[in-house]
């Protein structure tokens, strides 16, 4: 059963969200070789507010948030301290399930690992071999990728800086294509390796979210969510490797991407050195205002983030937590709260009417928003 958005009352940049019941929304996780920053969290806590407005809407959700403990960062780093790659991987999980917690982010009904799904990669990497949607050459195989870019609305030019930004290595000179990528590459003694019809070796990334997507999900989602740094390459190629497998002619029904957060007049990033660690606010602030700072603005912006915002952020939801015990109130401005939420998670006018008019108005927005 399929719900448009004018009936389950969800409008995203504009346009009705259409909705399957249950809705299905697959949002990009970690790779678990660091601590989560701020422009980690602001994804994550937009994922979950998107799937608590839709619950709140009447529409039940089932989300998946998997975790990339296959990759050649984790393994690298692993290695530079001295732990064996798995370990490490579980390790950082562990507290990035605790920042999850404190930011009040509602555990995903499925949280797959890449190495469990390592055989669905290949069973992927096999069908697009049949289909003609990928190449075998000296143990890699290749997702023949030469009309990405244009799909994902970028000129060439753009197209390579991004894919070699993201170690797609366009210049590898046994491909057809710069723009195509591997779904399985040969390991040698420095990566782990699984068995495989073309040798031992290990999953690409895009193929990797591919696949765990298909396995708990099937072959087409309601919201494919991630950071707006991650559209292309990789939620451009996770969503043509799936639909090329599938026949289905596109594998999510809407983007959902969130802004990137800046510090220092960057992206936020560890290679820029301008990380904001969750873990450290959280020592000075609750997770209940760290959440409303990330929330209470649009969501699909880039922002920068400025340590004099968290202490107006403490306030402004200590004034919806005296709003919220009043007694008055009014159905209407109720009803003003969800349809503000509903029309492009406008939170920062939910929160204005619930402050205003306090009573339950404010409280459906604590409990919707999760600011407890």
């Amino acid at each position: 059963m399929t719900l448009h958005g004018s009936e389950a009352g969800i409008v995203l940049d504009g346009e009705p969200l259409p909705l399957t019941v249950p809705a299905r929304l697959y949002v990009c996780g970690i790779t678990p070789y660091d601590v989560t920053h701020l422009g980690h969290a602001a994804t994550f806590v937009w994922a979950d507010t998107l799937a608590r407005v839709v619950r709140m809407s009447g529409t039940p959700v089932v989300v998946t948030r998997n975790i990339t403990d296959v990759d050649d960062v984790l393994t690298r780093t692993a290695a530079e301290r001295r732990i064996d790659y798995d370990e490490f991987g579980l390790r950082q999980e562990f507290l990035f399930d605790q920042t999850m917690a404190a930011l009040q982010i509602r555990p995903p009904d499925h949280a797959p690992r890449a190495r469990n799904h390592v055989k669905h990669v290949i069973a992927l990497t096999r069908t697009l071999l049949a289909t003609g949607a990928a190449y075998e050459r000296a143990g890699t195989v290749y997702f023949r990728g030469a009309g990405v870019p244009a799909a994902a609305g970028l000129d060439r030019d753009a197209a390579l800086v991004l894919s070699s930004e993201y170690g797609d290595e366009p210049g590898d000179p046994a491909r057809d294509d710069p723009f195509d990528v591997p779904l399985w590459k040969p390991s040698g003694e420095a990566h782990p390796a699984w068995p495989s019809p073309w040798g031992p070796g290990r999953p690409g990334w895009h193929a990797e979210c591919a696949a765990m997507a298909v396995a708990t999900l099937g072959g087409v989602v309601d919201v494919l969510a991630g950071g707006a740094d991650l559209t292309f390459p990789h939620h451009a190629y996770q969503s043509a490797m799936v639909a090329a497998a599938t026949g289905a002619g596109r594998f999510a029904r809407r983007g959902f991407r969130v802004g990137v957060v800046g510090a220092e007049g960057a992206k936020m990033a560890k290679s820029t050195g301008n990380l904001v660690l969750v873990q450290d606010l959280l020592s000075e602030t609750s997770g209940a205002a760290l959440r409303l700072l990330l929330l209470d603005r649009p969501w699909s912006q880039p922002w920068e983030y400025r340590a004099d915002d968290v202490a107006p952020a403490a306030g402004r939801l200590e004034d919806l937590y005296v709003a919220a015990g009043r007694k008055t109130g009014s159905d209407a401005a109720v009803d003003r709260v969800r349809a503000a939420l509903r029309d492009d998670l406008d939170v920062t006018t939910a929160l204005d009417v619930a402050v205003d008019a306090g009573g339950e108005a404010a409280r459906l927005a604590i409990r919707t928003l999760a600011l407890q």
